[in-house]
């Protein structure tokens, strides 16, 4: 991991990729962030796709903005966060419609 985006990093990544594991035939999908030239760099292919990405993002990011909310209130013991973030869980998964899913949950589009 790498503390910073770009190009270079993503080449370097890239590239200790490439020491380590075969991927000659692969195909990469990348959301663009410098792989598309880092990919080039290394003679390997690349697929530009921001649907499937944008899903993922957009779910990072309603997890890293309710941690951050709940990290600044939080002043519990760490055994009640953790009951606190399983109830979390079961209500995100099973009990609140999501928008994306057509009012489904996640768990009711998972099991259809």
């Amino acid at each position: 991991m790498y503390s910073r985006r770009g190009t270079d990093p993503a080449a370097a990544f890239l590239h200790r990729l490439t020491e380590e594991h075969e991927v000659d035939d692969g195909e990469f999908l990348v959301d663009g962030m410098g792989y598309l030239t880092a990919l080039a760099r290394q003679n390997l292919s690349g697929h530009l796709d921001y649907n499937d990405r944008n899903y993922i993002e957009k779910w990072f990011q309603t997890v890293t903005m309710r941690i951050d909310r709940f990290h600044s209130i939080w002043m519990e013991s760490s055994a009640s966060a953790r009951r606190w973030l399983n109830r979390f869980k079961y209500h995100y998964n099973r009990q609140r419609p999501n928008q994306a899913l057509d009012g489904q949950t996640p768990a009711e589009e998972v099991l259809n």
